[in-house]
């Protein structure tokens, strides 16, 4: 016979334990609150990297000629009207320095390539400006190759007089800095705002040694609602479960299983709060996800609940718990370590939002599965605190009398 663990002698501690834990964070949520991310608080967030111009280069002729810098290749597509239209691709691989890709590109009729400095560094990590047109010109466009010596204190220094300005940094081998500034007036537009990061980093670095890899807006009026239908969309998704598992099993399951969610959901949140993790759409998404996964460790669990009503004796509804739990316990702790193995791969070799996705679902899953065994078994047993086992004794004894007068018939017969 299977060995009965007695889980439900562990309901009280465990749930004072979650309720101090759920306080810890009602407390953080007061005192240092949610970073929101651009998704729900109105503002821009640039990502920008700080690098003197390895490469000047410009056109002479009277066609059209632009440069596209991608991972594998520099290439200059020239076309127009009167112009022999034209791609030379510069692969990184035959030419492997800056000055190499300096030496090709004056092979092509019109351009004019300047090596400033770097003139040895790997053609791969070479990079554009995206605030700045591909397109050539009697002026020259700048392709940088390798950042300056710039540390996040100095450009925090040089942004020091922006109101509510963050930067963080980004990358280990290849520095960038994500700079996030919020909208301060109903004025503030996009190009403001971009305006104001370029004036304050070029007065300390020079203006040619800025380049934004990529920027993000978020107006106000799309981070409100945006804000509102992910609590709708939050809410929504707790009630249907709740209508599913009263429907599949009983009211009371059901709402044990959905305390478990809430559960989960404020620990998560207690987590986000006191280390100040970006909370955006992707880790919302990651809120989500573990509601559907605890659901469905929950719905195993009570779904064996039930079966146990009608199939074992039992004299206290905490040993029908005991038994259900028990019998789950290896499928519950099976099924967690093996999803854990696919998030740990996910946070240990991804950056960014990817990372905080899983650093969030990592603590959802192991919360889901605690909540599970003891926060959702522990609520059913105190609902059910004056439980009688009538049901589960007599609609086993009508069984076996029920088979014995079977026997009786067929006997006589």
């Amino acid at each position: 016979m299977k060995k009965v663990i007695g889980f439900s002698k562990a309901f009280i501690p465990c749930a004072v334990i979650s309720a101090l834990i759920i306080i810890f964070g009602a407390v953080g949520f007061v005192t240092k609150g949610i970073n929101l991310g651009i998704d729900f608080k109105p503002g821009l967030i640039e990502e920008i990297r700080i690098a003197p111009p390895a490469l000047s280069v410009s056109y002479s002729g009277n066609a059209n000629a632009t440069v596209d810098v991608s991972k594998e290749s520099l290439s200059v597509v020239v076309s127009g009207i009167g112009a022999e239209n034209k791609t030379s691709v510069f692969a990184y691989a035959e030419y492997p320095s800056v000055n190499d890709i300096a030496a090709a590109l004056n092979t092509v009729d019109g351009v004019k390539a300047v090596v400033n400095t770097h003139g040895d560094a790997e053609s791969f990590y070479m990079f554009l400006n995206s605030a700045v047109s591909t397109q050539l010109s009697k002026d020259p466009l700048y392709i940088y190759a390798k950042n300056a010596d710039v540390t996040i204190d100095d450009v925090r220094d040089a942004l020091s007089d922006v109101h509510g300005v963050a930067v963080k940094k980004l990358g280990s081998s290849v520095t960038s800095f994500q700079i996030r500034m919020p909208v301060a007036t109903d004025e503030d537009s996009s190009d403001v705002l971009q305006k104001t990061v370029s004036a304050k980093l070029g007065e300390k670095f020079g203006a040619s040694d800025i380049a934004v890899v990529k920027t993000d807006f978020i107006g106000a009026g799309f981070s409100k609602t945006l804000a509102s239908k992910s609590i709708i969309l939050l809410l929504c998704t707790v009630v249907l479960i709740w209508g599913y598992a009263a429907i599949r099993f009983h009211w009371d399951f059901a709402l044990g299983a959905v305390v478990a969610l809430l559960h989960d959901t404020c620990i998560m949140f207690t987590f986000i709060v006191w280390t100040q993790m970006e909370f955006s759409t992707t880790v919302l998404a990651a809120v989500l996800t573990i509601i559907g996964y605890s659901i469905n460790a929950t719905v195993v669990i009570l779904d064996r609940i039930r079966f146990n009503l009608n199939t074992i004796k039992v004299t206290k509804f905490s040993e029908l718990i005991d038994s259900a739990l028990s019998d789950t316990l290896g499928r519950s702790i099976i099924t967690t370590v093996t999803t854990l193995f696919a998030v740990l791969s996910l946070y240990i070799f991804t950056s960014g939002s990817i990372k905080d996705f899983a650093l969030a679902l990592i603590v959802g899953l192991l919360s889901g599965c605690y909540s599970s065994i003891f926060i959702s078994g522990g609520f059913i047993q105190l609902l059910r605190r004056g439980w009688k086992p009538e049901f589960g004794i007599h609609h086993s004894e009508k069984a076996m009398k029920k088979g014995v007068l079977d026997m009786s018939a067929g006997v006589s017969v």
